[in-house]
């Protein structure tokens, strides 16, 4: 429930801000992908300001996505190892505990008695 609550008091706002974004941004903007001709590009793409910002905050968010991910390679190696071992280790130890005799072990012996010792004698 808190989730949901979290998560709507961040997205509303968020959906509010996206949308008057694109109604103040409504205007065509040509974008050149040739950096050698500026008058007549041979790559150009022509679409709405807001639907270039958008694509372009889509695109940071799955690159730094997979830069997150990738640099978490190597905890998730070691997750995988310390989770075999685990594993390995519990196998082993319910191995023992069905192979293994019942022991004779004493349950609870009394404590020994406790030593009286006479004070020294005075000379």
């Amino acid at each position: 429930m808190l989730r949901r609550i979290v998560a709507a008091l961040i997205l509303v706002p968020l959906a509010v801000v996206i949308i008057a974004l694109a109604m103040a941004n409504r205007q065509i903007v040509t974008v050149s992908l040739d950096p050698f001709s500026a008058s007549e590009p041979a790559a150009s793409l022509t679409l709405p300001l807001f639907a270039l910002l958008i694509v372009l905050l889509v695109l940071g968010v799955i690159v730094g996505g997979v830069a997150a991910w990738l640099g978490q390679g190597k905890w998730r190696r070691t997750a995988r190892r310390l989770g075999r071992e685990a594993g390995d280790l519990r196998n082993e130890l319910e191995a023992l505990k069905t192979s293994a005799a019942p022991a004779n072990i004493p349950r609870r012996a009394s404590p020994p008695q406790r030593l009286k010792l006479r004070p020294p004698a005075r000379q």
